[in-house]
């Protein structure tokens, strides 16, 4: 039997097209790549997250000399809000990396890190990818990972 699995997304050419709280997101992951700490790949990724409370955090990648050891800013971010504000439900994420030459994407383990938040808390995510100039949003990120893994 052939299924089929498909999603909507929204893509801007333009962060100016963006709606203001989605820009000013976006431009908070862009200013937390500056605090990344990547001195072997030189791929600073910032993040940053809308609290249903308008508390806005942030977060970066940070490697190790011990690779595998580093951690994405994506669950950098995460583990720090479920970690201090696990009442505050993440309504929107943004991802932004430097250099951008296309939108950043989360690696798979982000994505099963995103799911996992979001059944956590009960209530879907937004994640704005930025780069290179665009953004695409999805409405929540269970998009990301059609196939998730389930305990």
């Amino acid at each position: 039997m052939k299924k089929e699995h498909r999603f909507s997304y929204e893509h801007y050419d333009s962060p100016a097209a963006l709606p203001e709280a989605d820009r000013a997101l976006v431009a908070e992951a862009e200013r937390a790549t500056a605090r990344a700490y990547a001195p072997y790949s030189k791929f600073r990724v910032g993040a940053a997250a809308r609290l249903r409370s308008g508390r806005i955090l942030s977060g970066s990648n940070i490697e190790s000399e011990v690779f595998p050891a580093g951690l994405c800013a994506e669950r950098s971010l995460l583990f720090y809000a479920q970690a201090n504000f696990a009442d505050d439900p993440i309504e929107t994420l943004a991802i932004a990396s430097d250099p951008s030459d296309r939108e950043c994407y989360p690696c798979g383990q982000c994505r099963q890190v995103m799911v996992d938040v979001e059944r956590r808390q009960g209530c879907p995510m937004r994640v704005i990818m930025s780069g290179s100039g665009t953004a695409s949003i999805v409405e929540t990120a269970a998009q990301l990972l059609p196939f998730t893994f389930i305990l």
